[in-house]
């Protein structure tokens, strides 16, 4: 039996997504980290009274994923992506680290970026790729799946933010520069 929402959250946004049919908040969250468990375990525990709740509740899903459930995270990933005024050297630079990453570890680079200015985003990828590439791959797939939680959350905190309710929100993938805003904090 769930339990009465504050005032403040009846008629938000969040009070939309606590209410929507359990198979649309998946789909919903889906969007923001790519495991099944982790989206039906996160959907399983609304309805949430604020934010900072579903937050938690988020983090303790990612930190909960089992092996599986991070590479089937990891699969639906995107590698970032450099603006398209950014000079063609950056470009094959980023795409030539993006590809040997992903050949040493077989999936995407994942970082999350909220909170950092755009112009430092090209940067901070690169630095991060190459200190990434000395690691072992458990420890590399320890920090993937601590990025990927952060991820998560500065996309959840986006999608509760957006004027649309959680249900109407449907970016054809997580890499959508909807979800990696650089202006989310984390």
């Amino acid at each position: 039996m769930s339990s009465p929402l504050p005032a403040q959250v009846r008629g938000s946004k969040l009070a939309r997504f606590n209410a929507l049919p359990a198979e649309a908040a998946e789909r919903a969250l889906l969007h923001c980290c790519g495991s099944h468990r982790w989206a039906h375990r996160v959907a399983a525990h609304r309805p949430y009274p604020d934010l900072a709740a579903l937050l938690a509740a988020a983090d303790e899903a990612s930190y909960d994923l089992a092996p599986a459930d991070l590479t089937e995270a990891l699969a639906v990933e995107c590698s970032t992506e450099l603006h398209e005024g950014a000079p063609y050297a950056a470009h094959l630079a980023l795409d030539a680290a993006h590809a040997e990453y992903e050949r040493k570890f077989g999936h995407a680079f994942v970082i999350c970026l909220a909170g950092h200015p755009a112009e430092e985003h090209p940067d901070m990828v690169l630095a991060g790729i190459r200190r990434r590439m000395a690691h072992e791959e458990d420890e590399e797939r320890s920090i993937s799946a601590d990025e990927l939680r952060r991820l998560a959350r500065a996309r959840l905190s986006v999608l509760a933010r957006m004027p649309e309710s959680f249900d109407a929100v449907r970016p054809e993938s997580p890499c959508s520069p909807l979800w990696d805003s650089p202006s989310v904090p984390v």
